[in-house]
This record gives C-alpha cells, sequence and structure tokens, in this order.
C-alpha cells in the first residue's frame, strides 16, 4: 500500500450548489462511465438473482430480535437490568436499520418488490432518513460516488472535522440534522440542494413522507410527556442515537481516508473483512468496493462476488481496527495536505487503475 499526496491550495466547496458541482459536469467526473472488474455475462446474472428466501429468514429474524429485546427492555425498565437488553436493541434499531434502509432501496434484498418497499419505509423511518429524499440521494452517490460538488453522502471531508466524527458515534450533530431536516420539508421547504438531486415531480413525496415521521416522533414525544417517561423514547426515536455506535464504526470507513474525483472503485471504496455478527448487521456491505461496482448484486452475493474479482481488486483490509489505523492516519495528515490519500498497491493480475481524472485536480483553481 502506498499514499499519495496532491497539496490543494485551498478547501474544496463540497456543496452541491457550489462551483465544485460545474467543475465536475464540466470534465466529464458527472454521470461518467466507471471501472469494472471482468465478470462473465452468465456468472453475473446468476449473482444478480434476487431471493426472498434469504432476505425473508434475515428480516425475520430481524424482528423478532427487536421484538425479543424490546420486550425484555420494557418488562425490566426501572432496574438496571434494563440497560442489557435495550443495549442489543438499540444497535438493532440504531444500526441494522441502516443497512436495510441502504440494501431495500437498492431493490436488491427481496425479490419481491413491495417486501423491498415496506422494509425500506420501515428501515428509512428507524434511521431518521425522509424515503424518498434518501432514495435520490442514494442514487446519486451511486452515480458519482465521492465526486465533489455531487456526491451528498460524502462523510468525511477534507480537511475533517474530528471532534465532529467522534461525536457521530453518538449521532451527534446527526440526530439534530435529520430531525431539522424532515421538519423543514414537512413545512414543504426542498433545498436548493436537495432540488440538485430530487426530480420536482418527486417533491411532494419528499413533503408527505416527512409529514408521516414528524408526526410519529410528536406522537411519541407527547407520550412520553403525558406518562412521565423515557420508556417511549427508549423504544422510538432514542435507539438512533444509543444505538448508532455499529451504523458508524463501519459507515466511516466505507471510504475515509481514500481519493476523491475517480472513476475507479477500487480507489475511492473500501472492503474490509470482519466478524460474522457485524457482517449481519451491516449485511455484507464491509464488500464495499465489490458493492459499488456491482449495485445491483444482493448482499447475500457480495460473498461470491468477492471471491470471483478479488484477483483484480486491492487486497481487502483484514480487520476494522486496521482499516482504523489506515483511515485516521490519513485523515489527520489530509488537514494539513488536503490532497493526500490512501493508494492501495494492486496485486499483479489486477488491471492498472483507472485514475487519469484525479491527476487534473491538482490543476484545478483554488475554490
Amino acid at each position: 500500500m502506498t499514499a499519495v499526496g496532491l497539496t490543494a491550495p485551498a478547501m474544496r466547496d463540497y456543496s452541491l450548489t457550489g462551483p465544485e458541482n460545474r467543475h465536475a459536469v464540466e470534465v466529464g467526473l458527472a454521470s461518467a462511465e466507471w471501472y469494472h472488474s471482468d465478470v462473465p455475462r452468465k456468472v453475473m446474472k446468476e449473482l444478480m438473482q434476487r431471493s426472498d428466501r434469504m432476505a425473508d429468514r434475515d428480516t425475520l429474524l430481524w424482528f423478532a430480535l427487536l421484538a425479543l429485546t424490546g420486550g425484555a427492555g420494557v418488562l425490566l425498565w426501572g432496574s438496571w437490568w434494563a440497560v442489557l437488553p435495550f443495549a442489543f436493541y438499540g444497535v438493532l434499531y440504531g444500526s441494522a436499520c441502516d443497512s436495510r434502509w441502504h440494501e431495500c432501496g437498492h431493490g436488491t434484498a427481496f425479490r419481491t418488490e413491495w417486501k423491498n418497499d415496506v422494509v425500506y419505509h420501515i428501515a428509512s423511518f428507524m434511521v431518521m432518513r425522509n424515503p424518498t429524499a434518501w432514495r435520490w440521494s442514494h442514487a446519486r452517490h451511486h452515480t458519482d460516488t465521492i465526486i465533489v460538488g455531487r456526491d451528498p453522502e460524502i462523510a468525511i471531508m477534507r480537511p475533517a472535522a474530528i471532534l465532529g466524527l467522534a461525536l457521530r458515534f453518538v449521532a451527534m450533530p446527526d440526530v439534530f440534522n435529520e430531525l431539522r431536516t424532515l421538519a423543514r420539508q414537512a413545512l414543504g421547504w426542498i433545498s436548493d440542494q436537495e432540488k440538485d438531486y430530487i426530480p420536482q415531480t418527486e417533491w411532494h413525496r419528499v413533503v408527505l413522507w416527512a409529514r408521516v415521521h414528524v408526526t410519529i416522533y410528536l406522537v411519541t414525544i407527547a407520550t412520553a410527556l403525558t406518562t412521565w417517561s423515557l420508556l417511549p423514547l427508549m423504544l422510538i426515536g432514542g435507539p438512533r442515537i444509543y444505538g448508532c455506535w455499529h451504523m458508524v464504526l463501519v459507515g466511516l470507513i466505507q471510504h475515509g481516508g481514500l481519493a476523491e474525483d475517480v472513476l475507479d472503485h477500487r480507489l475511492n471504496s473500501r472492503t474490509v473483512l470482519i466478524n460474522p455478527v457485524s457482517r449481519w448487521i451491516y449485511w455484507n456491505m464491509n464488500y464495499h468496493v465489490e458493492h459499488h461496482m456491482f449495485p445491483m448484486v444482493p448482499y447475500h452475493a457480495l460473498p461470491r462476488l468477492h471471491a470471483l474479482i478479488r484477483d483484480d481488486l486491492p487486497p481487502p483490509t483484514p480487520s476494522i481496527l486496521a482499516a482504523y489505523n489506515e483511515m485516521i492516519g490519513a485523515v489527520l495528515r489530509q488537514r494539513q495536505d488536503p490532497g493526500y490519500y490512501v493508494r492501495k498497491t494492486l496485486p499483479p493480475s489486477a488491471r492498472p487503475y483507472r485514475e487519469e481524472f484525479h491527476a487534473m485536480v491538482p490543476e484545478r483553481r483554488p475554490v
């Protein structure tokens, strides 16, 4: 693995309404053709097969564990013993929801479309995301992955706010931003950034779902106030705060410390080997290079896809700890040298990186 430093003279504008957006369009980085590893057409068709059986099993287990741990927390409420079931409930609600939101948003978890939609809406509520707005946001994330000025889901901007990243493990300030966004949308206000990736024909749906979510939260808060108990908030909404740590733990290493403005997911995404429990919570999204290359491959087929194309990819990072060691070093370096990024060495069997667009970045005018 090698590291590359391309010193940028000034901070970049990560908004979707500034000069970086125009530049990405002008140089061909927006909606561009990405590098893909070679997979035989017949094999890819098999990998893309969706399965109700796999998703039914995992989703029923998820709901059963939520009911079991949440019920135990309710029964034990008022004693310190309630901490243990709520600790598990929090992760099942506040972290596992993210991967279910993600996969069902792609429409690949279930073969039956209405099942994808139902789980997607439930998970969107849990993670405090407007289901319509975020469906379009994530579509843009895949179209223009880590393209500055185009991707609305860049988690670590350069230079990174270290304290802000640390606070995300307890959902700060994320939960306030998400609730503020839902409240704004419920009032019918679509931001200029949202207008950049959400078609006008979908704005009414954004407003509708924001009002649904806000209503549920208001009812929950009212119930907590009238019963003079935190229990309703421990079951609804609160887990997004006390149970989000696993979602953040695995989410930050997806792209953190890697390249911006490239058209090769091997340069801007990270595959990490993790334990089976985390893989189930995360629904195999640790195979993140593979997922971005072939987003229509269901979560349960990603390990097979990894085995097929691993000779064309950089070696997977061996653990979450190793990923953080790599990422933190890069993020700290980027505070002094914003153009710095980790560039992993490819195996001899791999085709060279497609990185011609990255070479253009140092010649950019300062923003």
